[in-house]
């Protein structure tokens, strides 16, 4: 048995000082996301959509917020900031091409999709959770946009459809493993 202290004596890696882009996507990678499409219909009443893997719940029960980190180059975010509700989906099994599909330039998002919407928040069907939010505040994170949205009401479908996760570059199947 090893104990603690023979523990942090081991040596099974050396830290290294590179952390480029391509390290740190590498890095990052070996962790598990779930994966969240944002969506709303803007002020002119067409559907804009998005998709994260840098979503996090549960950052307070009181208020209740989660958040999204958001490119500083996103296009959609600055319009989805503007609307009045945001629809957070958090992607259910076997929705990966869901997932490629909402995060695809220059194509309809929402072609083919089979959605729910309540006020101006749109929800991707099959999902396995439902977030109706708004933006409660954003900060600079550097070359990203660090959102809270406070959560105003919910549907929990994951008695039926397990999360998708994203796990080194690919979109994985809780029950797969």
């Amino acid at each position: 048995m090893t104990s603690t202290l023979q523990a942090r004596n081991l040596q099974t890696t050396k830290l290294t000082d590179d952390i480029s882009p391509l390290s740190l996507r590498s890095a990052f990678g070996q962790f598990p996301s779930g994966v969240a499409a944002l969506a709303s219909y803007d002020a002119h009443g067409n559907p804009q959509g998005m998709v994260a893997s840098s979503f996090t719940v549960g950052v307070s029960l009181d208020p209740p917020l989660v958040s999204v980190a958001v490119q500083n180059t996103s296009a959609t975010w600055p319009l989805l900031r503007e609307t009045r509700r945001i629809g957070v989906s958090i992607l259910g099994e076997g929705q990966g091409l869901i997932a490629r599909q909402m995060a695809a330039k220059g194509s309809d998002r929402f072609a083919g999709l089979h959605t729910a919407t309540n006020d101006d928040a749109i929800f991707v069907e099959e999902s396995a959770l439902w977030l109706e939010t708004s933006v409660y505040g954003e900060f600079p994170a550097g070359d990203h946009i660090v959102a809270l949205l406070e959560v105003h009401n919910l549907a929990d479908f994951t008695d039926i459809h397990e999360p998708l996760v994203f796990h080194k570059s690919q979109f994985r199947n809780i029950r797969d493993h």
